[in-house]
C-alpha cells in the first residue's frame, strides 16, 4: 500500500523533454538558432541534445520514429507544450525580440499572474511556452491562500521595454 500523505520533494525539477521531430535541421535551427540553446551531443542526422548553459541537455530531439512524418493531430492526446522558464522579464523580452526580428509568429500572450508567458509553436507544431515567474510575493491569491491564477492579455509593447530600460 502507498502512502496517501507522500509529497514530492519540493525541489524535484522536470529534467528534460524528449521530442520526436521530422526533419532534425530544422529543429535545431529552431531551438538552437532561434531560441539559442546550444548542442551538447548529437548522433549522427537522427538525434540531438541540447542545453542552456552547459547542463548535460534540458531538450532531446530525434527524428528515430518520426522523420519526415506530418505533425500530430492537434486533438489527440500528447504533449500540449514544453515550457521554457527564462530566469528574468528581461531575458523573455529578448526572446520575443529575436522572434520578432525572425517574423516568427506567437500563437499567444498571456499574464497569467504568477507567471507571464509567450506561445508558439516549433517546425513540427509542438507546441512552445516561453515564460518568466513573477516573484512569489506577487502571485495573487484567493482568500483561502490559494492561488489565483488566470488568463490576461500580455501587453507586449510594455515587455519590450524591459530591453530599453534595464
Amino acid at each position: 500500500m502507498t502512502d496517501s500523505n507522500y509529497k514530492i520533494p519540493a525541489n524535484t525539477r522536470i529534467g528534460h523533454v524528449h521530442l520526436k521531430v521530422s526533419n532534425l535541421q530544422k529543429a535545431l535551427d529552431f531551438y538552437c538558432g532561434l531560441l539559442g540553446f546550444e548542442i551538447t551531443t548529437a548522433y549522427g542526422q537522427d538525434a540531438a541534445f541540447i542545453s542552456a548553459g552547459g547542463y548535460h541537455h534540458h531538450i532531446g530531439l530525434n527524428t528515430w520514429y518520426s522523420k519526415n512524418a506530418p505533425p500530430a493531430p492537434r486533438n489527440t492526446s500528447g504533449l500540449f507544450h514544453t515550457a521554457i522558464l527564462y530566469p528574468t522579464r528581461k531575458d523573455l523580452a529578448i526572446a520575443l525580440e529575436r522572434l520578432n526580428a525572425a517574423g516568427y509568429p506567437l500563437t499567444g500572450a498571456a499574464d497569467h499572474g504568477v507567471s507571464e508567458a509567450l506561445y508558439l509553436d516549433d517546425p513540427d507544431h509542438n507546441g512552445v511556452e516561453l515564460y518568466w515567474d513573477k516573484p512569489k510575493e506577487q502571485w495573487p491569491t484567493k482568500a483561502d491562500g490559494s492561488l489565483e491564477m488566470y488568463t490576461k492579455a500580455l501587453d507586449l509593447a510594455d515587455l519590450l521595454k524591459e530591453i530599453k530600460e534595464k
